[in-house]
């Protein structure tokens, strides 16, 4: 059963249409879910999976920059014009709210900013001496989002149960009409943390019920499902790793309450994603210790999700920096050397994000390489993020050449190329992306999702001319033929030994190197990439 349009009135089911004008983006020109592409459909290659996180509790905000600008008709109470004000009050909700508007209390915490250092510039009203007490809230001013006592942005709706709800509501229209059948979520993606741990629990059964509903009525299911083991201020010195084991505790006990959660809701991969598990300065941390309860933590997981009868696979996604300097499964060779260290490398699998090898320097699909090279490849993450910038921008991918590198190494793993433990059925690519902070329209969020998902099917369109021509492949099988035989075989296996090395290098000499004509390769990918006139006439991956 469909669901009802509420909140996204304007936008249709979003059709595959390559003829479409240049105007004319609420379409796909390139992703079509039922084209076959190398022996399966593109939804099957792909499986999009649009993450609740960036698109469903981002709002525009610019770190300590700027306050919040995105207007979502589904959060009731924020205001930034006159088109969309309301009135501060004390009793802005219930139960599961703060108590007054000046009462924070880090408990709902949304990807916002919390600028506590300074008062705020209020739209609407100049600077207020408003002296110990606080503004009165009698006083009949509009609300516009701002603490002036305590310079923090801030908006009635947003950390509500209700407003939870009404998000969830409105995720699954966005879900349901962009024509994805997957998508990736944390536990506070569902719901706030109430005043103590019984309460959480009790709004994160109801929600979860309540997805479990949308998904019957949508045919939807997470690719992924996460806890949320940053957001609040509790984890800000880490979560496996803090120095505080209470607060090691209080993290395993939601990992368990999130696996649980994951079971109930079909999730076919539960993520580990670790932002502040690093360190900011050598001198206050024993970081083998910290390393060493990340691997308590992943043995725990392993333990519980045979327990309860898990089906999914577990995934850990490294990450490089921000908000921790140093974080310790920066890069996918250091998380895989953590898990074989620790004995778990059959258990996990890896999440890989190719714009945070952009962000270390390093080129996009470095990680989702190394990764495929060790048979550790799980999911991957279609977000981007800006050149030589060292933040998690997580931008809209529109970059062809850099998805077909991926695609070229995710369709190799996948088809038997290369020796692989994921199998066909699984994996996936989640859409992380956000709009920027100017894109402040609902509809921003579409163009947002159908720009990466375009540029990730021309992308598979190239990869699988290169994988049916097999240029690349011959190329390969050339340039390493030597180890195909004599003694060139032994050093491959492995079975030979310095002595015997030596006695070889006595008897034939000096090696004769070889060009590694990169050049040559780089104009082969190209001719995928950027068909001549030969093909752009009839090729239905080309580029307008």
């Amino acid at each position: 059963m469909a669901l009802l349009p509420k909140f996204f009135p304007s936008v249709n089911q979003i059709k595959y249409h390559p003829d479409a004008s240049p105007e004319d983006n609420m379409v796909f020109r390139h992703y079509n879910p039922t084209e076959t592409v190398h022996g399966r459909t593109m939804e099957e290659w792909f499986r999009f999976s649009p993450c609740y996180f960036n698109m469903f509790r981002y709002f525009g905000t610019d770190d300590h920059y700027g306050y919040r600008t995105h207007i979502r008709p589904w959060d009731e109470g924020y205001s930034w014009t006159a088109r969309h004000n309301g009135r501060a009050n004390n009793d802005i909700g219930g139960k599961y709210m703060d108590k007054s508007t000046y009462d924070l209390g880090g408990k709902y915490m949304d990807k916002s900013t919390y600028d506590v250092g300074k008062r705020s510039m209020s739209p609407h009203r100049a600077y207020v001496d408003v002296g110990k007490g606080g503004m009165s809230p009698h006083v009949p001013l509009p609300f516009d989002g701002y603490d002036d006592r305590k310079g923090r942005s801030w908006e009635t709706g947003s950390r509500s149960l209700s407003n939870y709800k009404r998000r969830m509501q409105a995720a699954f229209e966005f879900f349901s009409k962009l024509g994805v059948r997957y998508y990736s979520a944390s536990d506070r993606d569902f719901a706030p943390e109430g005043e103590t741990w019984e309460e959480t629990n009790i709004m994160l059964d109801e929600t979860t019920t309540m997805a479990c509903n949308l998904q019957q009525q949508s045919g939807m299911r997470p690719l992924y499902f996460a806890a949320d083991l940053f957001s609040h201020p509790r984890y800000m010195n880490g979560a496996a790793t803090n120095p505080e084991f209470h607060v090691f505790a209080y993290a395993c006990a939601q990992v368990k309450r999130a696996m649980d959660m994951a079971k109930r809701l079909q999730a076919q991969n539960f993520v580990f994603f670790h932002p502040r598990d690093g360190y900011q300065n050598p001198l206050q941390r024993q970081i083998y210790r910290d390393i060493q309860h990340l691997g308590h933590l992943y043995r725990m997981a392993a333990q519980y999700k045979d327990k309860i009868g898990y089906k999914g696979h577990l995934l850990i996604q490294p990450k490089p920096f921000d908000p921790l300097r140093h974080q310790y499964e920066c890069d996918a060779m250091s998380t895989m050397q953590i898990l074989r260290h620790f004995g778990m490398e059959r258990s996990y699998k890896l999440y890989i994000k190719p714009a945070w090898s952009r962000m270390m320097g390093r080129p996009y699909h470095h990680d989702v390489y190394m990764a495929s090279a060790f048979s550790m490849l799980g999911l991957v993450d279609a977000a981007d993020s800006y050149p030589g910038i060292k933040s998690t921008s997580d931008i809209c991918a529109a970059n062809v050449r850099d998805a077909t590198f991926v695609m070229k190494c995710y369709m190799e793993q996948k088809t038997g190329s290369f020796k692989s433990g994921m199998d066909y059925g699984y994996g996936g690519f989640t859409l992380s992306c956000r709009v920027r902070r100017e894109s402040f329209e609902p509809r921003d969020m579409f163009h947002g999702m159908i720009l990466t998902m375009d540029t990730y099917a021309c992308a598979l369109k190239n990869a699988a001319r290169m994988l049916s021509d097999g240029c690349f492949a011959r190329s390969l099988h050339q340039r390493y033929i030597s180890y195909k035989s004599g003694f060139g075989e032994k050093l491959d296996k492995g079975s030979t030994n310095f002595e015997e090395c030596e006695e070889y290098i006595r008897s034939h000499g000096d090696a004769q190197v070889q060009s590694s004509r990169q050049e040559h390769h780089e104009q082969m990918f190209n001719y995928y990439v950027y068909p001549s006139a030969k093909y752009s006439s009839g090729y239905s991956g080309r580029i307008l």
